[in-house]
């Protein structure tokens, strides 16, 4: 019996193996769109707002940022694919560790800022000294970093300041600034989390199905294929025919109209009588012609 109990369990659990799907991962554009993994799912709803965490190394292929934990939110399922938005990023523990040594102060600091499109960021900086520091230095140097991030963020749109962040610019800059004040040894962005986006930034969860994929792609098509052509240029040769095909316009005249700067008959007929004088060697009387010529209803 308990055997025959066991057979069904596991018959339920490579049942339920079977009905989920694989989908893959993709990193947002300021990461060039990478795929970064796989993750399975019965549904594409229970994919929504599910957060994984990436070291730099599998994004970038860069071995010196393998401390380095990107945080992304997937956001939309596009058939098989999970689109991801950046929601933060993360030191490793053990990496912190190493920075820390005895007879040296350790000045942590978390400042709010936002970047050019309005996205709130909260920034925690890890800032370490060669020796110990008195606290009204050690605030001193909490004021000078919060000037350097939030001008920085300010100036960036959300994709730069992330980059500046994982690839040291930020960092080397706060180092820089604050060296009047007091040298620095090291200057680590321990973390990162974004607060909050913009209302016109388009961030909303959402679901295409293959089938609608398929069908936005056979509408493209169809739309390209509805198109009108579009009108080749027409030569001066067949221009001055036409103007020739007017009443009372013959190859001389015609000339002098498109040397005139008139390129089509559309052209000539939108022309004032005035418009049609200015044109060198066609006179008041010529003009009139040409004008009633167009405009017999007048």
């Amino acid at each position: 019996m308990a055997r025959r109990k066991t057979r069904r369990a596991s018959r339920r659990m490579k049942d339920k193996w079977k009905s989920k799907s694989w989908y893959t991962i993709v990193a947002p554009d300021m990461f060039n769109g990478a795929k970064v993994g796989e993750t399975p799912a019965t549904e594409p709803e229970i994919l929504l707002g599910r957060v994984t965490e990436v070291s730099m190394q599998e994004l970038a292929g860069d071995f010196s940022k393998v401390h380095l934990k990107v945080k992304l939110k997937i956001n939309a399922v596009r058939g098989g694919e999970c689109l991801t938005r950046f929601v933060g990023h993360d030191m490793t523990s053990d990496y912190v560790r190493r920075l820390t040594r005895r007879r040296r102060s350790k000045i942590e600091s978390v400042f709010d800022v936002r970047t050019k499109e309005g996205y709130k960021i909260r920034v925690k900086i890890l800032s370490i000294t060669n020796k110990r520091i008195n606290s009204s230095i050690k605030r001193s140097l909490r004021e000078k970093q919060y000037e350097v991030i939030k001008e920085m963020a300010k100036s960036s749109t959300l994709s730069q300041f992330v980059q500046k962040m994982i690839s040291d610019g930020l960092a080397k800059k706060i180092k820089k600034e604050c060296k009047p004040i007091y040298p620095l040894k090291t200057v680590e962005v321990n973390k990162s989390t974004v607060l909050s986006v913009p209302r016109e930034e388009q961030v909303d969860e959402l679901i295409i199905s293959e089938e609608e994929l398929e069908r936005e792609k056979e509408e493209r098509e169809e739309e390209i294929e509805e198109e009108e052509p579009v009108d080749k240029k027409v030569s001066k040769t067949d221009v001055l025919k036409l103007f020739q095909d007017i009443e009372g316009v013959g190859p001389t005249m015609a000339e002098r109209l498109y040397d005139g700067g008139f390129r089509s008959v559309e052209d000539l007929t939108s022309a004032s009588v005035q418009e049609l004088k200015e044109v060198e060697g066609v006179g008041e009387a010529f003009s009139k012609r040409i004008y009633k010529a167009l405009h017999p209803e007048e």
